[in-house]
């Protein structure tokens, strides 16, 4: 039996603003600061720096997906990619030197870094738009029949 009441509607709109908030962090920043010091520069690390964020953000919706019965693959499989990829980022960063500064941020090793950190991005996002369709599925008006007696 799905379940549409506050609790699962807070859930995901929770879950939503928090998974949002590391992909948007960035962009806004930059934005402000290029207005401000005209001057761009963004932190592509600052998604997996407030990782903590996102999967509290994907638990939420997650949660409120299970409880709907609505996206719980999307949202699912998304969060373990990402959290796989942010494990994955960063383990090879230590294990390839990279974290330590023992090695340049250039080459192979960086490439690959990076590109995990992109995997991790596109996953997070993916969530988020599930975040977004699970919001409009539990927002839309019940089309439900009227019993007749």
């Amino acid at each position: 039996m799905e379940k549409k009441d506050n609790l699962t509607n807070g859930l995901a709109m929770t879950g939503t603003i928090l998974i949002w908030l590391p992909i948007l962090a960035p962009i806004v920043l930059s934005g402000i600061f290029f207005l401000v010091e005209r001057v761009f520069r963004f932190d592509y690390l600052m998604p997996a720096e407030l990782a903590f964020l996102a999967l509290l953000g994907g638990s939420l919706l997650l949660w409120a997906a299970f409880r709907a019965h609505s996206h719980r693959g999307l949202i699912g499989w998304s969060l373990v990619i990402a959290a796989a990829a942010l494990v994955g980022s960063q383990g090879l960063a230590v294990l390839t030197g990279l974290a330590s500064g023992e090695h340049e941020a250039v080459g192979w090793r960086f490439a690959v870094v990076v590109s995990l950190l992109a995997v991790y991005v596109l996953a997070v996002v993916a969530v988020a738009v599930g975040g977004i369709l699970l919001c409009r599925y539990l927002w839309r008006p019940s089309t439900t029949l009227p019993k007749v007696a």
